[in-house]
């Protein structure tokens, strides 16, 4: 199998979904992924360091992604996948952070498969989050 893979994401997925179902058809569990296209609604948090929580915001509309990025590890034996975008609207206006959610209206997904063992997760109580198990 190549290690790097492009692959269309189904219009009207949810764009983790669909993430994480190509990675499983392509029996990826170590992985780095970009995505282009857009969407048209969208999920995002950012992480209060303070709090230890994610502040959630939803938006609806045409959005442009101008950069999406991250990988697929696990967590909890399941296939995790981590992710940040940056998203254009209509007036060229930006907004990001930590990518929960969002409705595909059209996708592609470049995936690069990493040889070796997966990265685990597990909750790191300094931080509050699940961070990948230092070897």
């Amino acid at each position: 199998m190549p290690n790097m893979m492009m692959v269309g994401l189904q219009h009207g997925s949810d764009i983790l979904d669909a993430i994480r179902e190509a990675a499983a058809s392509l029996s990826i569990d170590a992985g780095f992924f970009s995505v282009i296209g857009a969407l048209s609604s969208v999920e995002l948090a950012y992480y209060d360091h303070k709090e230890k929580v994610y502040r959630q915001r939803s938006f609806e509309g045409a959005f442009e992604i101008a950069s999406c990025t991250g990988n697929i590890s696990l967590k909890d034996g399941q296939r995790f996948i981590h992710a940040h975008i940056a998203l254009a609207d209509e007036n060229y206006n930006l907004i990001g952070g930590h990518l929960l959610g969002g409705r595909i209206f059209a996708a592609e997904l470049h995936i690069i498969a990493l040889e070796g063992e997966p990265h685990v997760r597990e909750y790191d109580p300094v931080t509050g989050l699940f961070l990948w198990r230092r070897s």
